[in-house]
């Protein structure tokens, strides 16, 4: 499979960037090492050297969505890096092997059908727009990183979108997860 660099970023965790880093914890697993802010680059642009670790995500389809769903999320989903929008969250996560075990149709059905993910997300939108890039085809240690971005009066929201996906069937499958919390540099 060739990768189109295009859509591959590089996620980098250090002493510089222009996201602040306002928290870090460990959600399940293994944390992170300790950084005080996040840069996120196309991943053939040039790294820094203060980087304490990188992760790659691309830009892929949305794999269990079907095409109401899509239709759905298009009509409601706002872009990244509106102006007001000063606030995000980047989680990488990674499912264990018995997720990976499953068909997609038996992924997807406990993905939608019984987790309501797409369903849930779209009650927040436009308030938080998203984006998921897929890792997990690129060797990395997580299988994708999901990034939000939201106004600072949204962030009760988006600890209640997360709360609520924490919660569905979906999430007994996820082995690793980190909550960063960030704030845009001026």
């Amino acid at each position: 499979m060739e990768i189109d660099v295009r859509n591959r970023f590089a996620f980098l965790g250090g002493s510089s960037g222009n996201w602040l880093v306002t928290s870090m914890q460990s959600v399940r697993g293994e944390q992170l090492a300790a950084i005080s802010h996040i840069d996120v680059r196309k991943a053939d642009a040039p790294m820094a050297t203060s980087s304490a670790w990188r992760i790659d995500g691309l830009i892929s389809n949305l794999r269990y969505a079907t095409r109401t769903e899509l239709t759905a999320l298009r009509s409601k989903q706002e872009s990244l890096g509106r102006s007001h929008a000063r606030i995000a969250s980047m989680i990488p996560i990674k499912k264990s092997a018995a997720w990976w075990d499953l068909a997609q149709d038996e992924r997807r059905a406990i993905f939608e059908d019984t987790s309501k993910h797409t369903a849930i997300g779209m009650r927040y939108l436009p308030a938080i727009a998203r984006q998921l890039y897929h890792s997990r085809d690129l060797g990395e240690k997580f299988d994708f990183v999901t990034w939000f971005e939201y106004g600072r009066t949204d962030q009760q929201a988006f600890d209640d979108l997360v709360g609520l996906l924490r919660a569905t069937r979906e999430w007994e499958f996820v082995e690793r997860e980190v909550d960063i919390r960030l704030e845009l540099q001026p």
